[in-house]
């Protein structure tokens, strides 16, 4: 099986490390890709945006499925130009992956699928706002309505924080919040595969959003994840599949837009129950990278069968026993204003750390080869183990030995967990 995947972050080079590792995998393509996604499939310098360009390089590579990562090429229709070109593509339509682009969209499905989540009020003035915010009460959260890369969500119990992130949100063209109760309880990322019809879930993982241990700081795109989540009730995931994902699903095709991909659904174990908080339209970043650590199945069979409606036929996905963290390494002013262009070192006798994978986020070769710095996250350092606590130590004695100038982690992923359990 020949396959093109789209985008440049450590999903993506997660996704093609598990490809290049299953042996039905002939050839093994990246647009555009980063270094550490080269050092296992051919890369092509194509806009993962260009919808036209990167169905005309799936033809020209003779593919047999494209896999698109990130959200933004999702929403811009990518997918959609693959699917004209007669290519399986594992990945939604660009009218299904809002699911991801409009929060307010989303909370639509939800309701009309009957899906617990938070009670929302969609704002497209600062009155509105202001009006939702009073009525909702602290803790505060407001969502800006389209793509934010993990940055437009604020979660606090300074209502003039709550109104300024509202304005600045609606001062955008065509902007929108939607402001919501606040959700009590830990967080849980669980992936759905979908075909259209038919679901199968991966593992639970958890991510760690802030930038600061001790959850301080401000939001950014994920730095950190662990898997298994020993704390996790039992029967969590198929209470999920049949309150939330099999209901969504159905209500997608329902309206003539199957979700075809990977329905992310971002959870909160509330003293009320499972609620959900958010829905993606992709795998999420950092937790695919420690998912996919622990997936036996090979994996180029399950996205295909995804991408032909064919997952009804799919054996049960086999797992190691094995636990996985990952430590995201970040470069300094992230994420408000992330300094590039810095040398990393370490990358070799980080990898050679039993257990240990390093993959590659914000990175790029300078004009001596020299492999720099090049976005907010830079690397994901992603290990397994026995258990939580071997997994951990040796992701932080791999993170120890890379050098970043500047670059900044957090140091409690998976703590808590680890010594609980």
């Amino acid at each position: 099986m020949k396959i093109l995947v789209v985008g440049t972050g450590a999903r993506e080079h997660a996704i093609t490390r598990a490809l290049a590792l299953d042996p039905s995998v002939t050839g093994l393509h990246a647009a555009p890709g980063n270094p550490g996604i080269g050092a296992v499939a051919t890369l092509h310098p194509v806009d993962p945006l260009d919808g036209t360009a990167v169905a005309d390089l799936a033809r020209e590579l003779g593919a047999d499925l494209v896999v698109v990562g990130p959200e933004a090429p999702l929403v811009a229709g990518v997918a959609d130009a693959v699917r004209a070109a007669g290519i399986p593509v594992f990945g939604p339509s660009a009218q299904a992956a809002r699911l991801e682009g409009s929060k307010a969209f989303a909370k639509e499905v939800m309701a009309a699928a009957g899906v617990p989540t938070a009670e929302p009020r969609v704002a497209r003035t600062v009155d509105e706002a202001v009006a939702a915010i009073d009525e909702l009460g602290a803790p505060h959260v407001v969502k800006e309505d389209g793509l934010a890369a993990g940055k437009g969500v604020v979660v606090t119990e300074d209502r003039q924080v709550a109104v300024d992130h509202a304005r600045a949100c609606l001062a955008k063209e065509g902007g929108a919040v939607v402001v919501e109760e606040y959700l009590d309880g830990p967080e849980v990322s669980l992936f759905v595969l979908a075909d259209g019809t038919d679901v199968v879930p991966l593992v639970p993982a958890q991510d760690f959003k802030r930038a600061l241990d001790d959850d301080k700081g401000p939001n950014t795109g994920g730095m950190g994840a662990y898997t298994p989540l020993p704390w996790a009730p039992e029967g969590l995931v198929e209470e999920v599949l049949e309150t939330v994902a099999r209901p969504t699903v159905a209500e997608m095709a329902r309206r003539g837009t199957p979700f075809v991909g990977v329905l992310y659904c971002g959870l909160a174990l509330t003293s009320k129950g499972v609620r959900v908080v958010e829905f993606n339209a992709r795998f999420g970043d950092p937790e695919t990278q420690v998912v996919l650590a622990r997936l036996r199945t090979p994996l180029a069979g399950v996205l295909h069968a995804a991408a032909t409606g064919g997952l009804g036929a799919l054996a049960p996905l086999e797992w190691s026993d094995e636990a996985a963290v990952t430590v995201v390494v970040a470069s300094e002013g992230y994420p408000a204003a992330p300094r590039t262009g810095d040398v990393i070192t370490g990358l070799d006798v980080a990898e050679s750390v039993e257990g240990v994978h390093v993959l590659h986020a914000g990175t790029a070769l300078d004009d001596e080869g020299h492999v720099v710095s090049a976005g907010g996250r830079v690397l994901s350092v992603t290990a397994t183990g026995a258990d939580l606590a071997q997994a951990r130590e040796r992701a932080y004695v791999a993170v120890a030995s890379i050098g970043l100038a500047g670059s900044h982690h957090r140091a409690d992923i998976a703590a808590k967990a680890s010594a609980a359990s």
